[in-house]
């Protein structure tokens, strides 16, 4: 069965998603976006019984045609916080969209008191961008690997662990090329 977000026409000129509060309506769109990242070894997989447990963790870009774009914030412990299942439509790829995603999330965690936000990533100059520095993967909590035990990758994990520390400025978004 083909992923339609994945397989979803470019947008049209001017068409800005608007960013929200993930719905229990928005759950099917969520995991065929995510589960087409997931089948192409990208992320991890979520079934419909973890987003609607976590929903309320979600945030989705929703544009006219439907749910393109998804990310959530799993908080690991008092002092850390998970940027997780960040996945953005190809044909929305490169404009702005996983920043207008991600920034909420992190200005979330800044007001639970949360000093550091982490990610699990291969989009290493993605999270580059927002301020993120590439650490060492012992460096992060054990608290962190609970869900790497389901990863088919656990053994020989090739993403690269990324932190914020929300203490310091984040800086100003550097477009590509510039």
């Amino acid at each position: 069965m083909p992923h339609i977000a994945l397989h979803m026409p470019p947008p049209a000129n001017g068409d800005q998603p608007r960013i929200r509060r993930a719905y229990v309506t928005d759950v099917d769109q969520m995991a065929e976006l995510i589960n087409g990242y997931a089948a192409q070894g990208l992320m991890l997989p979520k079934t419909h019984a973890q987003l609607y447990n976590n929903l309320r963790d979600f945030i989705v870009a929703e544009s006219d045609r439907g749910i393109v774009g998804c990310a959530g914030l799993k908080i690991t412990w008092r002092d850390l916080a998970e940027i997780v299942s960040l996945a953005v439509a190809p044909a929305w790829q490169g404009r702005g969209l996983g920043r207008r995603l991600c920034e909420p999330l992190i200005a979330d965690a800044k007001a639970l008191g949360i000093p550091t936000v982490f990610a699990l990533t291969y989009q290493v100059q993605f999270f580059a961008k927002l301020g993120f520095d590439i650490v060492e993967k012992p460096t992060l909590s054990q608290k962190v690997w609970q869900d790497c035990q389901f990863c088919p990758k656990q053994d020989c994990c090739d993403e690269v662990a990324m932190i914020l520390r929300l203490n310091e400025p984040v800086p100003a978004y550097k477009e590509a090329g510039g």
